[in-house]
């Protein structure tokens, strides 16, 4: 009998196609630690919420295979969606807030139909950070939200757990599922995926459709893979992008590889972690790569990110209320914002100055001059940052401090973890390529996984 933990999602499906394991008992295993690790006193508080549906769907599943019927990749496979993303079945879809937790869906999120399509099994919903951390001016605890408690970090229960896709990264590295699927704006996919030890990628923007997923900005957000290896990563942004990723999975994918060092914005990084990744240049070097030093490069463009959530969050907000036709939740924003005050003691314990900024100083119409002029500044950057690729002849670089870069751009990034600190807490690396590149990252990551097998069991 296979053991589930820490298993892959090929390794799952060959015991499955041998007949050792069933989509039923793989999911009987997950919501056994669901049980005992997640929703228990002093729990981790990571899934939100279990399909009521699950088991039965998972027998279907199970039949469908007995009859030769094998719908892709993900067949049979349990994997969580963040809690912002729309399933229209018994689940509900609310950000991780009160206000929000009467909304059933009215449809699945495009991503959600192309997973059941390829046979995964939706198996829950996680926690994450409210409305994706957008709905305060930084007072909220990553992972923290009105509707679902705290979530706390898979390594270490007072460490932080980073957010938003909180609770889709610690359901993964706790093995409480498959793989599972966050979304980013700014770093939501890529920082807890770090903090908990586990593969996360960013891709493109624009690559994976985001219909049905409540929104900060139209610009800026994607959905995302997270999963315990590059493998798994791999299977789920295929199956969400009708693309298989799992032809990059190359063991010998340094050799020949022109890898970029970027050391932008180390100034304020932690000396040891630091240390641990200036290590890994060496390595890489004696497994085939090339590893050129890129020229230091300032951008300056928090503002212009900023500037882009803010006018396009009131917007995109209005626009997937109203796409619910749902007369038990809020509307539109405006009515979020009076149903927290009206809950004050439950949905405020940290405030609603994001959303009151937005409701009260946007026009919900993106004419702003603030915003049109930080679009037009958003393409210069992007410019700019190709340039660093096309200039240094690089496919991928090797950000040891991390950057918003990638993210604010719509260029791909990934982490994956490569050590551990003196605090026996996950350390993960940074890696981007060009627009449309996932392939690149995918090869080089997936060879790095098979040298230094940093994965670790937090429990």
């Amino acid at each position: 009998m296979i053991k589930t933990e820490e298993s892959t999602i090929l390794e799952l499906q060959n015991a499955m196609q041998k007949n050792e394991l069933t989509s039923r008992k793989l999911a009987l295993c997950y919501l056994s630690r669901i049980a005992s690790i997640d929703k228990c006193d002093g729990g981790l508080n990571s899934v939100l919420e279990i399909n009521p549906d699950a088991l039965l769907i998972a027998d279907t599943l199970d039949k469908m295979r007995a009859n030769g019927e094998l719908l892709g990749p993900l067949h049979g496979i349990p994997v969580m969606l963040k809690d912002n993303i729309s399933t229209g079945d018994k689940m509900r879809t609310s950000a991780g807030s009160l206000a929000l937790q009467d909304n059933y869906a009215q449809y699945d999120a495009h991503i959600a139909k192309l997973l059941r399509e390829a046979g995964a099994l939706i198996l829950g919903k996680t926690n994450m950070t409210e409305f994706a951390n957008y709905m305060t001016d930084g007072q909220m605890p990553n992972g923290y939200s009105s509707r679902g408690g705290q979530t706390l970090n898979a390594y270490d229960k007072t460490a932080d757990p980073s957010g938003s896709s909180t609770g889709s990264a610690v359901a993964v590295s706790a093995n409480l599922c498959a793989a599972a699927v966050g979304t980013e704006t700014w770093g939501s996919i890529i920082s807890p995926s770090q903090a908990n030890g586990i593969v996360g990628i960013k891709p493109t923007a624009g690559l994976l459709s985001r219909h049905g997923i409540i929104p900060i900005s139209f610009t800026l957000d994607t959905p995302g893979p997270m999963a315990r290896t590059v493998t798994d990563a791999a299977v789920l942004l295929g199956a969400m992008a009708k693309t298989d990723y799992t032809q990059y999975l190359d063991k010998n994918g340094l050799d020949g590889a022109r890898i970029g060092i970027s050391r932008m914005y180390l100034e304020n990084a932690d000396k040891e972690k630091t240390d641990i990744l200036e290590n890994l240049i060496p390595m890489l070097e004696k497994h085939g790569a090339e590893c050129v030093e890129i020229p230091a490069h300032r951008f300056a463009f928090s503002e212009k990110f900023s500037a882009n959530m803010k006018y396009e969050f009131k917007c995109g907000i209005n626009n997937y209320l109203a796409s619910m036709n749902n007369g038990r939740i809020p509307k539109n924003l405006h009515e979020i914002i009076s149903y927290n005050q009206n809950h004050a003691e439950e949905a405020l314990k940290y405030g609603q100055a994001n959303l009151l900024e937005c409701q009260n100083n946007t026009s919900g119409n993106l004419t702003e001059p603030e915003y049109l002029n930080a679009i037009l500044a958003r393409e210069e950057v992007i410019r700019e940052y190709d340039k660093i690729y096309v200039e240094n002849k690089i496919k991928v670089i090797f950000d040891l401090a991390g950057s918003g870069l990638p993210p604010f751009t719509g260029f791909p990034c990934m982490t994956i973890p490569v050590g551990t600190t003196k605090d026996n807490l996950p350390l993960g690396s940074f890696w981007a390529a060009r627009r449309q590149d996932e392939a690149t990252l995918v090869r080089v990551t997936y060879a790095i996984e098979q040298i230094l097998g940093a994965r670790r069991n937090p429990l």
